[in-house]
């Protein structure tokens, strides 16, 4: 019974991802995403994208890392990742809340966690790369569908937006390339300005 107690805490608790609003707003849509949705996207994406991975990838252990990644916004909050103010890497922040948020569960479950979470931070396995190209490449996605979306917004250029996207390419170079051409239309059709010629 404490084991289940411990399991329902943390399922208590990662409600709250229901209310961590992101920047990007959903495909053709006025109303920003929240981080349970954007978690739910990329699982469904990474199902039905895994065949691009740039190499054989343990698709269920790239689902669990969609679906925790975001979980330390609940304490540590989601940082923008076009601030000009603060860094969207990993920070002490996100550590505390890692610890605290997966330590709801039994032991076992929590390290499991815990460790899931640190490969994506990390992002230096095959899993962690493409879990990482999804999490770039769908906001991407709503920021065409929107014509220009968080990018017009905020005024962010096109050399920041490839710069950052270039992510993607590391997990999955088909889907890169892919990437590039919704890029370059976003420039044609100006949804996203070219700082430099």
């Amino acid at each position: 019974m404490e084991k289940i107690l411990k399991q329902i805490a943390f399922i208590h608790e990662i409600d709250k991802l229901k209310y961590i609003q992101r920047k990007t707003r959903l495909f053709g849509s006025d109303r920003c995403e929240n981080d349970a949705e954007h978690s739910w996207h990329l699982a469904l994406m990474t199902i039905v994208l895994a065949e691009h991975s740039n190499v054989p990838i343990d698709v269920l252990k790239v689902l669990k890392m969609v679906l925790i990644h975001d979980i330390v916004e609940i304490d540590a909050g989601d940082i923008f990742l076009y601030d000009t103010q603060l860094n969207h890497t990993n920070t002490e922040a996100e550590h505390k809340a890692a610890e605290r948020i997966f330590g709801l569960l039994p032991p076992e479950q929590a390290a499991e966690l815990i460790e899931i979470w640190g490969e994506f931070e990390t992002g230096l396995t095959a899993e962690a790369k493409f879990a990482r190209s999804m999490d770039r490449l769908e906001p991407l996605l709503q920021n065409f569908s929107n014509k220009g979306g968080t990018w017009k917004t905020y005024d962010v250029g096109f050399e920041k937006v490839f710069d950052k996207k270039q992510a993607i390419k590391h997990g999955a170079s088909d889907l890169w390339d892919f990437a590039q051409t919704i890029l370059n239309e976003s420039v044609e059709r100006g949804y996203l300005r070219k700082t430099t010629e």
